[in-house]
């Protein structure tokens, strides 16, 4: 039970280091790269970046994963210091998932939802896309994922020190 208990609780550190990984790259570059380019560009390059993103690797193994991972690294750790770090960091990425579910992907989806950049009112679709509000919450993301990232490090660390002790 121990090495299932280390690998589900290091699987989850790694995901959601991932995730916080990915949102940054959002909030630092990709996002504000696209700010600059003129509305045609965005939604063509945004709706391309939506449609690659979308696959089982990150999806399945990050996103959800992430959040799989944590519980099951919490549930085989009900006996152990490392439980208050690792359901706090089980807390703050499930909200990350409800702010995509709730906020990010809806306006996502109506980007793609608005068609192609060649037939379309791209200023309209830009508009509507509301990038600062989907910036807003992509930092919400990237913050409270990094935290998690960090507090699973910590559990990390109380379970490789666990048992190096008598």
């Amino acid at each position: 039970m121990n090495g299932l208990r280390v690998a589900s609780l290091l699987a989850a550190t790694m995901t959601t280091g991932l995730m916080a990984g990915i949102y940054a790259i959002f909030s630092n570059a990709i996002m504000p790269g696209l700010a600059t380019v003129d509305d045609k560009t965005f939604v063509g390059a945004f709706q391309s970046i939506d449609r690659a993103i979308l696959n089982p690797l990150f999806t399945g193994l990050g996103f959800l994963g992430a959040l799989v991972f944590t519980l099951l690294a919490g549930l085989l750790s009900l006996k152990e210091k490392a439980l208050p770090w690792i359901a706090v960091a089980f807390v703050l990425y499930l909200i990350t998932v409800i702010v995509t579910i709730a906020v990010n992907v809806p306006l996502n989806d109506a980007l793609k939802a608005a068609g192609d950049p060649d037939t379309i009112d791209v200023a309209a679709a830009r508009a509507a896309f509301d990038e600062a509000r989907w910036r807003s919450f992509n930092l919400v993301r990237t913050v409270l994922s990094t935290v998690a990232f960090g507090l699973l490090a910590w559990a990390l660390y109380l379970t490789g020190k666990s048992a190096t002790q008598p």
